[in-house]
C-alpha cells in the first residue's frame, strides 16, 4: 500500500503504516492471544501432581513436561521471528494460533507422559510462531512516543498475567474436571482469535527480509536440548555420569557451532549485529534473569502449596491470585516509570523484588503456613511485571523496522529460555536434595528399598506410598517427606537469588539510563 493511502485512511497523519486507523483494536487481538500464550506456560504447573498420580510422572518427567514446550518455544523462536519479518507477521501469528490450538487438543487427550511431552512441544512451536510476530506488529502499527510505550505495556501485562493466571485457571478446571480440560480450554479461544485476526491484525513484512537460516535452527534446538537433558537427568543419572557429562558437552560444542554459523552466514537467523543496539543486548539478559526466577519459582511453590500445606488444585490457584493482582498493577505502572527514571532503575527494582520473593521462600520452614507464601507471592508479581514491561519496551524501542521481527524474537527466546533453565535448575536441586534429605531421615530406613526409590522420585509418590504404610508409620513418613522436600527449598531457591543479584549489577552497570528511539524506515505491506 502506498503512503499516500496510508495517510488517507489513518488519524495519524502522513506516513503512517497501514493498519494504525484500527491499532487499538489489533491490539486487544493481540493481546488475547499473547495471554492464552502467558496462561499456557504455566497453566500445567497446578496439575503436576494430579499428573503424579494419573499418568506415574517422575519429578523429571515433570520437568520434561514443562521444558519440552519452552524449549521448543525458546530455541525456535528466532527462526520464527525471521520468518515473520519474511512471510508476513499477520499470517505467521496466525499459523501460530492454529497450532497452539491443535496442538492444545492433543494435549488434552494425551494418554502417556511420552505424548504429553510431544504435543507440548508443538504448542511450544506455535508459541514461537506467536510472540516475535506479535511484538513486531504491535512495533509497525505504533508509532514511537507514549502510545507506543503504553501499548508495549499492555503487551506484557498480558503475557505476564498470564502467566501468573495460569495456575489460578487450573486450579480452577482441576477442581471440577479431568486433567485434560486445562488444555482444552484453549480451543475455543484460539478460534475466536483466528476469526478477529483475519479481519483486525494487519499484515506487514521487512523490506528486506533475510533467508531462512535452516541449519541455525536446527544447531539452536540441538543445542538447548542438550543442556537441558543435562540439567534434567543430573539428579537421576548422577552428575558426573558419563551420559550428563557428555550432553553438557554436546551442548557446549552445538552452542559454539551456532555463534560461529551466525558470524559466517550470509542470512544468519540471529544477526549478531543487532547487539550492537545496547539497550536489547542488555535488555535480553535481563528479561532472562526475571524469567528464570519467575517461572522457577511457580513450579516450586505450586508443589509446595499442594504437598505439603496440603492445598487442592483450586485452592491452590486462589492463593496464587495475588502475584496476579500486583503484576496487573506493576505492569501498567513500570510503563508511566519508564520515561521518567529509565530502564535501568525500573528492571533493577523489578529484579530486586523477584530476588526478595525467592529469598522469602527460601527461608520457609516446615512449620510456615501461607502468609510467607502470599509475601513472596505480591513480591513475584510486583517484580515480573516491572522486569518484563521495561525490558520489552527497551527491546523494540532500540530497532529499526527492519529488524523488529528477529529483535522482538530475542525478547521471547530469553523469556523462554530463561524459563526453562529456571525448571531445570531449580527443579533438579529440589529434586537432588529431596531424594538426599529423604533417604538420610531415620524414618526411611524401615522401609523396602523398592518403596523408597519409589518414594525418591517425588513428593507426591512419597506421600502415596505413605498411605499404604500401617499404622502411625504413615503419617511420620509423610511428615519426612514433607520435611525433605522444604529441605531442598534453600538450594533451589538460591539459584534464583544468585541469578537475580547479578542481573541487577548487570543492569546498574550497563543498562542505558533513557532509551533512544531508534530510527523508523518503512516496512513492505
Amino acid at each position: 500500500m502506498s503512503s499516500t493511502a496510508s495517510t488517507a485512511t489513518s488519524p495519524l497523519g502522513s506516513g503512517a503504516p497501514p493498519g494504525t486507523e484500527r491499532r487499538w483494536l489489533t491490539l486487544a487481538v493481540l493481546s488475547v492471544s499473547l495471554l492464552l500464550v502467558g496462561l499456557d506456560t504455566t497453566v500445567l504447573n497446578v496439575a503436576l501432581p494430579t499428573l503424579v498420580s494419573e499418568l506415574g510422572a517422575s519429578t523429571s518427567q515433570l520437568q520434561w513436561i514443562v521444558d519440552s514446550y519452552l524449549l521448543m518455544s525458546g530455541s525456535l523462536v528466532l527462526f520464527c521471528g525471521a520468518l515473520a519479518d519474511r512471510l508476513g507477521r499477520k499470517w505467521v501469528f496466525m499459523a501460530g494460533l492454529a497450532l497452539f490450538t491443535a496442538a492444545s487438543v492433543a494435549a488434552a487427550y494425551a494418554g502417556s507422559v511420552t505424548a504429553l511431552v510431544v504435543a507440548r512441544g508443538a504448542m511450544g512451536v506455535g508459541e514461537a510462531l506467536i510472540m516475535p510476530a506479535t511484538l513486531a506488529i504491535i512495533g509497525h502499527v505504533f508509532p514511537q512516543g507514549a502510545e507506543r510505550t503504553k501499548a508495549i505495556g499492555i503487551w506484557s501485562a498480558a503475557v505476564g498475567v498470564g502467566t501468573v493466571i495460569g495456575p489460578m485457571v487450573g486450579g480452577w478446571l482441576l477442581s471440577g474436571f479431568w486433567w485434560g480440560s486445562v488444555f482444552l480450554i484453549n480451543l475455543p479461544i484460539g478460534l475466536a482469535g483466528l476469526a478477529a485476526a483475519a479481519f483486525l491484525v494487519p499484515n506487514s513484512r521487512a523490506r528486506e527480509a533475510r533467508r531462512l537460516d535452516w541449519s541455525g535452527a536446527m544447531l539452536s534446538v540441538a543445542a538447548v536440548a542438550s543442556v537441558l537433558w543435562a540439567v534434567i537427568e543430573g539428579p537421576d543419572r548422577g552428575w558426573t555420569s558419563s551420559a550428563v557429562l557428555l550432553s553438557f558437552a554436546a551442548g557446549a560444542l552445538l552452542l559454539g557451532a551456532f555463534v560461529t554459523w551466525q558470524r559466517r552466514s550470509a542470512a544468519p537467523m540471529l544477526p549478531l549485529r543487532i547487539f550492537r543496539h545496547r539497550a536489547l543486548a542488555v535488555g535480553d539478559v535481563l528479561i532472562l534473569a526475571g524469567a528464570f526466577a519467575l517461572i522457577g519459582t511457580l513450579f516450586v511453590v505450586v508443589q509446595y502449596l499442594q504437598f505439603v500445606l496440603d492445598y487442592s488444585a483450586g485452592q491452590t490457584g486462589l492463593r496464587l491470585g495475588p502475584a496476579a493482582l500486583a503484576l496487573l498493577v506493576a505492569g501498567p505502572l513500570a510503563g508511566v516509570l519508564l520515561p521518567r527514571v529509565g530502564l535501568r532503575t525500573v528492571a533493577a527494582a523489578g529484579l530486586a523484588l523477584l530476588l526478595a520473593s525467592a529469598a522469602v521462600l527460601g527461608t520457609t520452614s516446615p512449620g510456615d503456613g501461607y502468609g510467607r507464601v502470599l509475601t513472596a507471592m505480591v513480591l513475584l508479581g510486583a517484580g515480573a511485571g516491572f522486569v518484563i514491561t521495561s525490558t520489552s519496551d527497551a527491546i523494540v524501542g532500540s530497532l529499526p523496522d527492519r529488524d523488529l521481527g528477529v529483535g522482538s524474537a530475542t525478547n521471547t527466546a530469553s523469556i523462554q529460555l530463561g524459563a526453562a533453565t529456571g525448571v531445570a535448575v531449580s527443579g533438579s536441586l529440589l529434586s537432588d536434595h529431596y531424594r538426599s534429605a529423604l533417604a538420610a531421615d531415620p524414618h526411611s530406613s524401615d522401609l523396602p528399598p523398592d518403596l523408597l526409590s519409589s518414594a525418591q522420585e517425588s513428593l507426591g509418590t512419597a506421600l502415596a506410598v505413605a498411605r499404604h504404610l500401617p499404622g502411625e508409620a504413615g503419617p511420620t513418613f509423610a511428615d519426612a517427606a514433607r520435611g525433605a522436600f522444604v529441605d531442598g527449598l534453600g538450594p533451589a531457591m538460591t539459584t534464583g537469588v544468585g541469578v537475580t543479584a547479578l542481573g541487577i549489577v548487570a543492569a546498574l552497570v550497563f543498562a542505558p539510563s533513557r532509551t533512544a528511539s531508534a530510527p523508523r524506515d518503512k516496512d513492505a505491506s
